[in-house]
C-alpha cells in the first residue's frame, strides 16, 4: 500500500435524508475506480441539507450528488448558503496560481441545477411533467469534444429523474465565463417546449450533468420493481412504459455505458492533473 497514490474524494450528499440508490452507486464507483487504478482511495460524505456540512479545501475531488425537492424554493436556506460558499471556496482556490492541482467538482442533478442558479448560465423552472426512465442524450459540438463524455455514443442512454429543469442558456454569461453546453435531452418534435440542456463544462475544473450517470441497473431494477414505484410510474405513464424501462436496464448500451464512463472518465482527468501538478518550491 505505500507504493500506491493516495487520492481523498468528497462526496457531498443532498438527499436530506431521503432512501436513494445514488449515493450507493456513487461509492460504488469510486471503490471500483480506485482497485482498478490500484490506489489508496478515501473518501468522505458530507451531509449538506440536514447537517449544513461542507468540505473544506483539503480534498483532491469533490462530487456532489442529486437529492429531492424543488432546486428554487432552497433559496435563502442556510444548507444553501453554506453550499454557494463552497463553491466560491473552490472557484477562489482554483484562482490562486500557486495552488495545483487545481480542485475539480462534478455537480449531478439537484447539484446540477443549484450550480446552474449560482453561476446565473441558463433559467432553472419547473417542468410541465416529471421526466422519469432512460432517455437517449444528445451530444452538442462541446460535448462530442468532452473528454468526460468519451466512450459513449450520439445520442448515449441515462436515467433522468427530474421535476426541475435547466432551459434558456446566457449564451454572453456562458461565453464570459469559458462555459461550454454539452448536450441536450431527448428529441420530442411532438411537444413545444424547449429541450432541456442535460450537461456544461462550467469551466476547466467544473462540470455537471443532469441526468444521473451514477446511476445502475442493479439500482433502477429495485427501484422499478418496488410496488409503490411501479404503480406510480403505471399510473403516469402506463404499463408499457414501465415493461419498457425494465427491459431497457439490461441493455449493455444503455445506461451500462454511461455508468461506466462518464464518472470514471471524471475521475481519471482528476488522477492525472494530480500526478502532472508540479508543487512550486
Amino acid at each position: 500500500m505505500q507504493n500506491r497514490e493516495h487520492i481523498r474524494i468528497a462526496i457531498l450528499d443532498l438527499y436530506a435524508g431521503e432512501p436513494n440508490q445514488g449515493m450507493r452507486c456513487i461509492r460504488e464507483i469510486i471503490n471500483q475506480w480506485g482497485d482498478f487504478k490500484q490506489l489508496d482511495v478515501e473518501f468522505d460524505e458530507f451531509d449538506v441539507r440536514q447537517q449544513l456540512a461542507v468540505p473544506d479545501t483539503s480534498y483532491d475531488v469533490y462530487i456532489s450528488s442529486g437529492g429531492p425537492g424543488s432546486p428554487l424554493e432552497s433559496e435563502g436556506t442556510e444548507w444553501e448558503r453554506r453550499y454557494f460558499d463552497w463553491i466560491a471556496r473552490m472557484e477562489q482556490w482554483n484562482r490562486e496560481a500557486l495552488q495545483v492541482p487545481k480542485k475539480k467538482i462534478f455537480f449531478i442533478c439537484h447539484s446540477f441545477q443549484l450550480a446552474c442558479r449560482y453561476f446565473q448560465l441558463a433559467t432553472v423552472c419547473k417542468r410541465k411533467s416529471t421526466a422519469f426512465g432512460v432517455f437517449p442524450v444528445h451530444m452538442l459540438p462541446y460535448g462530442k469534444e468532452e473528454p468526460v463524455l468519451q466512450g459513449l455514443t450520439d445520442p448515449f442512454f441515462a436515467v433522468d429523474s427530474r421535476d426541475y429543469q435547466v432551459i434558456k442558456p446566457k449564451r454572453e454569461k456562458l461565453k464570459a465565463m469559458g462555459a461550454h453546453l454539452l448536450a441536450l435531452e431527448k428529441i420530442r418534435p411532438h411537444v413545444p417546449f424547449e429541450r432541456a440542456i442535460m450537461g456544461i463544462r462550467f469551466n476547466e475544473h467544473f462540470i455537471g450533468t443532469q441526468f444521473h450517470p451514477e446511476a445502475d441497473a442493479e439500482g433502477m431494477h429495485m427501484y422499478l420493481l418496488r410496488e409503490d414505484k411501479k404503480q406510480t410510474v403505471i399510473q403516469n405513464h402506463g404499463k408499457a412504459k414501465w415493461q419498457s424501462m425494465v427491459e431497457q436496464l439490461q441493455d449493455p448500451d444503455k445506461i451500462l455505458r454511461t455508468h461506466n464512463h462518464v464518472l470514471p472518465n471524471f475521475l481519471d482527468l482528476v488522477l492525472t492533473a494530480q500526478q502532472q501538478a508540479v508543487v512550486p518550491a
